[in-house]
């Protein structure tokens, strides 16, 4: 068993996240360049700097985890047990509201080389990713310790474009942004993002205020790779939003609120996450969720540890424990989001059958669903944000994406 209650799943009513304010939408770029963070960037790391950063190193049986709100059980069935099994104990807080401001609040102590008093964070690829890596602020990984993520992670998660061969990350949960429909309105299959674009549903599209959101989408639509645009790309893309603004095609560009508003029928189609879609749809409103034939958007949340961690040994350990399908399942039976570990998907099924009645339902419904499980051809779809080389190339894009949700 995952060691989880079911009936904490039906108890979600919102994802633990403000996405606007997640990548720094309004100021990312501006909050890092005003913290003055410059420096040499660091050249990737070698297997000689794994080796002297984990030499000598040993356990000290605790850690410091730091991560965002509603991203396990409150009661921590998972850590309880990690516990019992190592001995190690864990203080879990849930701190980080806000890359931006985060990164901000820990950046003078980790360029001072001191402990910021957490051994694993939890960071989602972007700006505030790149600098920690950049900068030299995050440890190298020793993956001979990481037997389970060795044996268990997906290979989408061993291939990632912001940190290929998890040089630096482990995934601690990823999800998708594709586009969400009714079908008590949209009679028609979706399939393409032409639909937010098509004049019939005029005043009836919601849409996204975070900037690299609709660029992401407003590429895609035009057969761009977000990954590998240029600036030029990016006012290709502008254009063709600014159009569907222009023409009355956008009832609103939502930060989060957007799926309410669409189980109501005040919006018909729009842009959407896929956790909010799930759960969503736990209390029965039918909703519709498809990554569009021309692709969608992955992001991924990441555990990370800090250079200067007073206990590293002790949290690569933790962060190896995760893998392990039964706590993965445990993990996705709570939070909903997408599993770095498929073989999650076999224990919660194995949970479904143990239960009885509504928590059936549910835990059958989580194990069956593409929106916890992608297939291969799911992640074949999807890519990640732009990785900006600087903060002055994230305040460019910016500039040309901004206009379009505050005009």
């Amino acid at each position: 068993m995952s060691n989880l209650d079911p009936a904490f799943v039906r108890g979600l009513t919102r994802p633990r996240r403000d996405f606007l304010k997640l990548f720094g939408a309004a100021g990312g770029g501006l909050a890092l360049a005003a913290c003055g963070v410059e420096g040499k960037k660091q050249a990737p790391a070698k297997q000689s700097d794994v080796q002297k950063y984990w030499a000598g190193k040993t356990g000290k049986g605790h850690v410091d985890f730091a991560n965002w709100p509603l991203y396990m059980d409150p009661k921590k069935p998972e850590l309880k047990l990690f516990t019992q099994r190592t001995g190690i104990t864990v203080t879990y807080k849930e701190v980080i509201q806000e890359a931006a401001s985060f990164f901000a609040k820990i950046q003078p102590q980790l360029a001072a080389g001191q402990s910021i008093g957490y051994d694993i964070i939890v960071i989602t690829n972007g700006i505030q990713f790149g600098q920690l890596v950049d900068l030299g602020y995050v440890a190298p990984l020793d993956h001979g310790k990481l037997p389970n993520f060795a044996k268990y992670a997906d290979a989408a998660y061993k291939k990632e474009s912001f940190d290929p061969g998890n040089v630096y990350s482990l995934p601690w949960a990823t999800g998708i942004t594709g586009i969400a429909y009714n079908p008590k309105y949209v009679k028609e299959e979706i399939t393409s993002f032409a639909s937010l674009f098509d004049p019939k549903y005029k005043g009836k599209v919601g849409m996204f205020s975070d900037t690299q959101e609709i660029g992401n989408f407003g590429m895609l639509a035009l057969g761009i790779d977000p990954e590998k645009s240029t600036a030029a790309d990016w006012q290709r893309a502008a254009e063709k939003l600014k159009q569907q603004r222009d023409q009355g095609v956008v009832r609103k560009y939502y930060d989060q609120g957007y799926v309410d508003p669409l189980a109501k029928g005040d919006i018909w189609i729009t842009q959407a996450w896929s956790g909010d879609v799930f759960q969503k749809n736990l209390e029965g409103a039918g909703l519709k969720f498809v990554i569009p034939q021309e692709g969608g958007t992955i992001w991924t949340d990441n555990m990370m540890i800090p250079k200067t961690a007073e206990n590293p040994v002790d949290a690569i350990t933790l962060m190896d424990f995760f893998y392990d399908p039964k706590i993965a399942a445990g993990l996705a039976e709570y939070i909903n989001y997408v599993t770095p570990v498929s073989a999650a998907k076999q224990v919660i099924l194995q949970d479904a059958a143990k239960a009885s009645g509504e928590d059936k339902k549910t835990l059958t419904d989580l194990a069956a669903s593409s929106l916890v499980f992608p297939t291969p051809a799911d992640y074949a779809q999807l890519r990640h944000y732009r990785a900006f080389k600087n903060p002055q190339e994230q305040k460019q894009y910016e500039s040309i994406f901004q206009p379009i949700v505050t005009a």
